[in-house]
């Protein structure tokens, strides 16, 4: 492997970047600034047209960022497998998503894991991105590997660095975000935080895959966790009459032993909802149940039916209901600022409004339009016209604090915020109904 760790030193490596979604295009990007040619893999031939034209789909990655690397030769992209038997180092960014049953669902990557077992050769870094339980780098992918004949350690490496991308976030990006890794072999963790350490501020090296696949779990676990007890507090103090926000402002003025997490309609994106649940099946197969976890997981997941029967309550003080009424959803996206809808529970209280009769509109500029495959009835387009808007509708529901809004006084007969964020961007109308 000296010979690697010697093209790395001098940028002669060739990178490759499987999967070229949120974690990959920026991790591609930024193997290119760092001077390596870098080539991208997808089975998607829009995502690599798009690269290949030099533009970009991704909103944290400018289209004059990655013109700039394409111009200069140092970035491509492809949808054939073959290129790994040429590139020195691999990196699985696939999606691993969740099955019908709630279940891991690592099919993308062991189809990565296969190509590239298939083209692995002497010289040659492979490095799992992609958020997995403990024990995949070890279980999946290193016995695939090892039917080359090749020598793990000496031959070829292999390893485990959890991305921590954090799509619309402008201050924490992957080149100033500290980064994990495990590889099979102390060998093999040195190759790679050798690379890695070209392109982030600070790599923390782990003593194997397993751990460092399990810190991306308690990462997001932690999260889970506490938002799981903001909405436990926000469901006790709508029985008591108490406003959950100003409880937990209040608490936050405490500057040690406290750190506030807010209520919201529920989980979104590509790692929270999921992650958790990674974990929880992982302790299944060791006969242990994760149980707060679990409940956590339970109190998220029923967020979006409380948001309805909220919207319900709110309409009803109106003498409205949900069936007939024209509702309009502000913001679908999960966070603010980014055009990811996956997980969002914006779509779950669409879906459930909808099915209660509702007539249901909503507004995003982010997300110009909606179709079945994301949840919702029909396909929809994002309305324009906001705020004047607003008050065409019944109910208006705050999703999202991604739309800073000059509001009118009033809006509608009821206005839902579910993120009440909004309320510190001037949503000041008499008819707030908060979580």
């Amino acid at each position: 492997m000296t010979d690697l760790l010697s093209r790395i030193e001098k940028r002669d490596a060739h990178v490759c970047v499987i999967g070229l979604g949120y974690v990959g295009l920026p991790l591609a990007v930024a193997f290119a600034e760092a001077g390596f040619r870098v080539t991208g893999l997808d089975v998607d031939s829009s995502k690599v047209d798009a690269i290949n034209a030099a533009s970009s789909y991704i909103p944290d990655i400018t289209t004059e960022r990655v013109r700039e690397q394409v111009d200069a030769g140092r970035l491509d992209a492809t949808t054939d497998a073959e290129i790994l038997a040429k590139v020195d180092t691999a990196h699985i960014c696939v999606p691993t998503p969740l099955s019908k049953t709630r279940d891991p669902d690592i099919s993308y990557l062991v189809v990565a894991g296969e190509q590239a077992a298939a083209h692995v050769h002497a010289g040659m870094l492979i490095v799992l991105e992609s958020t997995t339980y403990p024990g995949t780098t070890e279980e999946v992918l290193a016995p695939r590997l090892a039917e080359s004949g090749l020598e793990l350690g000496k031959d070829y490496h292999l390893a485990f660095s959890p991305e921590r991308i954090d799509p619309g976030n402008p201050t924490f990006t992957l080149e100033n975000t500290p980064k994990v890794l495990g590889g099979m072999t102390p060998e093999c963790t040195r190759v790679a935080a050798a690379l890695y350490g070209t392109i982030v501020s600070e790599v923390h090296e782990m003593t194997s895959p397993a751990a460092a696949e399990l810190v991306k779990l308690l990462e997001n676990t932690f999260r889970s966790v506490n938002i799981g007890l903001a909405n436990e507090m926000a469901l006790m103090c709508d029985r008591m009459g108490i406003d959950t926000w100003e409880v937990i402002h209040a608490a936050a003025t405490k500057p040690f032993g406290f750190m506030p997490f807010f209520p919201g309609p529920g989980l979104g994106g590509h790692c929270i909802p999921v992650d958790p649940l990674y974990l929880t099946w992982k302790a299944r197969t060791l006969n242990y149940r994760a149980r707060l976890v679990e409940t956590a997981a339970e109190i998220n997941a029923g967020m979006p039916e409380y948001v309805v029967e909220k919207v319900a309550g709110a309409l009803n003080d109106h003498e409205k209901s949900v069936r007939g009424s024209r509702i309009l959803m502000v913001g679908v996206a999960y966070k603010r600022d980014i055009d990811d809808t996956r997980e969002s529970p914006a779509l779950d209280v669409m879906r459930l409004l909808q099915d209660r009769g509702a007539l249901v509109d909503y507004a995003d500029p982010w997300v110009p339009r909606l179709t079945p495959a994301q949840g919702v009835l029909a396909d929809q387009d994002s309305i324009e016209g906001l705020p004047e808007v607003c008050a065409e509708y019944d109910c208006v529901v705050v999703g999202t604090d991604h739309t800073d809004i000059d509001w009118p006084g009033v809006l509608a007969a009821a206005v839902l915020v579910v993120d009440t964020r909004n309320v510190a961007n001037g949503l000041t109308t008499p008819n707030v109904v908060r979580i």
